[in-house]
């Protein structure tokens, strides 16, 4: 049985009048302001897949405010599990998850979120996948960000061949093939437009080199979505970079959806996770 705790939830509108939505775990708020961690799924993700809500949780139980969120491209419904909205995930982008990150920031900086125990001084951001990359462009451009976090991220957004994306360009759409829900999902051509107008501001090595904050990244050692190697480039490319490989994991850290229990990788991600904001942001429960 899930008895996982449960964060508030809110929906917030992005800049093109789409909706964010996402939770706050919050810790005892006795404890004074808590720095707080922003947390971004990867492609075909969302914020209650699998390990997140645990994440969150235990992030939580740490003393951190977790804020878990849907990408306005997501696909994700109001019903938080199933794919409905396939038009707005066929017309997601790099530069509108970067935008939708940001609002989540606006959200958080001006109290629209139910979080009034968060440190705006020590915040975080996590990224699995995808979204990790999301979180190091995001964090390369925004000082609101003090620290970020990679989980199995990728060191590269230009994964197909030229032959794939000359035919994405032809139909005009890519389809994926989604395993659990069976589903066929498009993504159009301006998702490659979009990279090529931003291929400077794209580049992962380049934003991590031009990281302020300090970054960690955590990756399985037998990671068969995105190879370990993309998470040493991106850890060689970054002036103030920790890598922790964990051994035998797989891009999930063994996790599946839906949820099935905790695995000994995935405690190790999270631990190692905690432990590090943690020790960059040692405790101060008096602080307001």
């Amino acid at each position: 049985m899930d008895v996982r705790m449960r964060g508030r939830a809110f929906e917030l509108t992005n800049r093109r009048g789409e909706p964010l939505r996402g939770d706050v775990f919050r810790p005892d708020v006795r404890r004074g302001r808590r720095p707080v961690v922003v947390i971004c799924h990867g492609f075909k993700g969302f914020k209650n897949w699998g390990f997140f809500p645990e994440l969150a949780e235990r992030l939580a139980a740490a003393g951190f405010v977790a804020i878990p969120f849907n990408f306005s491209g997501s696909g994700i419904g109001d019903d938080f599990e199933s794919f409905t909205e396939l038009e707005r995930f066929a017309q997601d982008t790099t530069s509108k998850q970067v935008g939708d990150l940001g609002c989540v920031l606006d959200a958080l900086h001006d109290g629209s979120l139910d979080a009034p125990d968060a440190d705006l001084e020590r915040v975080a951001v996590l990224g699995h996948s995808r979204g990790a990359a999301t979180a190091l462009i995001r964090a390369s451009e925004d000082a609101r960000l003090h620290a970020v976090v990679g989980w199995a991220g990728v060191s590269t957004l230009w994964r197909y061949s030229d032959e794939e994306i000359a035919a994405w360009k032809e139909r005009g759409f890519m389809e994926f093939l989604n395993a659990r829900t069976k589903q066929i999902m498009r993504i159009q051509y301006d998702m490659v437009e979009d990279l090529q107008a931003n291929r400077e501001r794209f580049d992962l090595e380049r934003a991590a080199r031009g990281l302020q904050a300090p970054l960690l990244i955590v990756h399985g050692e037998a990671d068969e979505s995105v190879p370990v190697r993309e998470a040493r480039l991106v850890h060689a490319a970054a002036v103030r970079a920790t890598l922790h490989v964990v051994a035998n994991a797989g891009h999930t850290f063994g996790a599946v959806h839906p949820w099935k229990g905790s695995t000994a990788a995935l405690d190790e991600a999270i631990q190692t996770t905690t432990n590090w904001l943690t020790k960059l942001w040692p405790d101060e429960g008096t602080r307001r």
